[in-house]
């Protein structure tokens, strides 16, 4: 994958600035390029050779497991430059799922993975991503660390977790993606969280603070109620959302979307108000159905919190999701996102903190990866 050497080297020198230390920020860019270089999985072996050969791989395994340097920072400086980029529209949280043979890499474990509807031996994460419709990039990632991980004071003292990691719910995990750096509580930007499977309700009540607009993607099955505060001649009965959306065939409407650069979608759409058990007073809720093409084939459903927000603007940001899925299979399978192989806390957030940079490279220069999305293995 090619990208400038002069875009990528002006970059990082904006987004390393906060590494205190020249060396650390000369391996910083190094690591980059060699995830942008590297052919075939991006494993500390393989980034090494690009990094000075077999004699770096200790010097390089230092820096990214070992060294003193804060990713957090990176992460912060790397938010505002994607701002300045791309102008993006939302925050789109997503997971990340990391199949692994064995039992060693950290926070790995026998995981019922929502999205995947099956239990699988892997890491777990949630990335918070900025999007627009031409691009998105990772900015921030949350560790999803199991009880056997953090209950244990072996594994944990080996994996070197700090201590104020704690025991998290998914949605909570989800939450704090995209909160530690997208302000606190309530971010003032647009959420769009495509993943489902999460408990609706506390991801409602994860997500529901504040003003911004808000999209929780559900599975079929999820129970609501039709809102008889604003519907008052229906049944408030918990129901499927994928039944009510089928027999409420009334609210269905044409809609096309606008996007930037003059391009439009059309497709059929159904805006429900509803409500979510198990939240705390009735928060106004819509149960928003999307048929990109001419109401047939299942809908894409979600939760919506509109904050104010016009159904075709919901609408453009529920379709974000599709930006982020094609930029994770385009851009970041091929740069290694998923490709760390080392056993420590700092190594993992390290490694994908860098490889997000090489991400937002690969934005700026235009070039994309024409490739399907690499199938789930175990590393």
């Amino acid at each position: 994958m090619e990208t400038g050497h002069d875009l990528v080297g002006s970059l990082c020198e904006s987004l390393f600035a906060s590494l205190l230390r020249r060396d650390q920020r000369v391996k910083a860019e190094s690591y980059v390029r060699a995830l942008l270089a590297a052919e075939g999985r991006k494993t500390l072996r393989n980034i090494a050779e690009q990094m000075g050969g077999e004699s770096a791989q200790q010097s390089v395994h230092h820096f990214i497991s070992s060294s003193s340097w804060d990713w957090s920072a990176v992460r912060r400086s790397l938010v505002q430059r994607v701002e300045r980029e791309i102008a993006p529209r939302a925050w789109v949280v997503r997971p990340l799922v990391i199949p692994k043979a064995g039992p060693h890499s950290v926070g790995v474990g026998q995981q019922f993975v929502p999205h995947l509807g099956q239990t699988v031996n892997a890491q777990q994460a949630y990335g918070a991503w900025l999007a627009t419709e031409g691009a998105s990039v990772p900015c921030n990632w949350r560790l999803v660390l199991p009880d056997s991980w953090l209950t244990d004071p072996l594994r944990r003292s080996r994996a070197c977790i700090p201590a104020t990691s704690r025991t998290a719910g998914l949605e909570e995990c989800a939450g704090d993606a995209v909160r530690q750096v997208a302000g606190d509580p309530a971010p003032r930007r647009p959420v769009v969280v495509d993943a489902k499977g999460l408990d609706a309700s506390r991801a409602v009540r994860h997500f529901g603070a504040g003003r911004a607009p808000f999209l929780l993607r559900i599975g079929p099955q999820t129970r609501v109620r039709v809102d008889s505060s604003r519907l008052h001649a229906y049944c408030d009965a918990p129901v499927a959302a994928e039944q009510l959306v089928t027999t409420m065939k009334q609210f269905r409407r044409q809609a096309e979307v606008h996007f930037r650069g003059g391009v439009t979608h059309s497709g059929v759409t159904a805006a429900i108000p509803v409500v979510v058990d198990g939240v705390r007073g009735r928060l106004p809720m819509l149960l928003l159905a999307d048929w990109p093409v001419a109401g047939h084939g299942p809908a894409a459903l979600w939760l919506a919190r509109p904050g104010g927000m016009p159904l075709p603007g919901l609408l453009r940001l529920a379709r974000l999701a599709d930006t982020v899925e094609r930029d994770s299979a385009q851009i970041s399978e091929g740069i290694g996102i998923r490709d760390f192989a080392g056993r420590s806390f700092q190594g993992w957030h390290r490694h994908i903190t860098l490889a997000s940079v090489a991400h937002l490279a690969v934005v700026l220069s235009g070039a994309r990866q024409a490739s399907r999305p690499r199938r789930l293995t175990a590393a």
